[in-house]
């Protein structure tokens, strides 16, 4: 486990644009370019979720979501997001990376943007988004690819904490890839993703 203090640097992120959302409100694109694999009941856990944007949208549609974080800072805005909503959200204050990840108890496990993991750290956090996945279940992971770097519109600025095609296909060797691309497009989420990006998708089912 490196020595930089996660917690800390999100909370004060967080707390830096006061009421404000930092990534918005509204879902991540990707995310909601999916809605037709979600339905009613389904058992969801969106990972780092933030400030709930993602996982709001999740209860939207239906789902039982559970949605874990490392800033208390963003899970109170979280909280406040679903509340004026009026959705049911499980949010869990957690440190993925030292965290009691559940076995095979999600339909589906989201994350989006959770690129502050070290490579030596990345193992247990895609791990543990695996484990958490139910036999057939889905995995959905968005972030950017290195040529980010040339944009600097968001994401970590460490070229090691990026993804790409190659590093997906053999973390999820075994899983079907029902998607996964990189491409370029405009985001606008508040005021940490906004511009022109390079970004990957992928949405991988565990086999049975």
């Amino acid at each position: 486990m490196s020595g930089f203090d996660h917690e800390a640097h999100w909370s004060a992120r967080y707390r830096s644009v006061g009421d404000d959302y930092l990534f918005g409100t509204a879902p991540n694109r990707f995310l909601a370019q999916q809605e037709a694999y979600f339905s009613a009941g389904m058992e969801v856990l969106s990972v780092a979720d933030g400030e709930g944007r993602n996982a709001a949208w999740l209860a939207e549609q239906g789902c039982r979501v559970t949605a874990t974080e490392i800033s208390p800072v963003a899970l109170e805005k979280a909280a406040k997001l679903a509340r004026g909503r009026h959705l049911t959200v499980d949010f869990v204050l957690a440190d993925i990376l030292n965290w009691e990840w559940p076995q095979a108890a999600y339909d589906a496990v989201v994350g989006i943007f959770i690129q502050f993991a070290t490579p030596a750290e990345r193992p247990r956090q895609i791990g543990g988004m695996q484990q958490a996945t139910k036999p057939g279940g889905l995995l959905f992971l968005h972030g950017y690819t290195p040529q980010q770097l040339e944009y600097r519109t968001g994401g970590p600025s460490t070229v090691e904490n990026l993804y790409t095609e190659t590093m997906l296909r053999e973390l999820f060797a075994g899983w079907e890839i029902l998607v996964l691309r990189e491409h370029i497009d405009e985001i606008a989420e508040g005021t940490a993703h906004a511009g022109k990006s390079a970004l990957i998708d992928l949405v991988a089912r565990k086999p049975v």
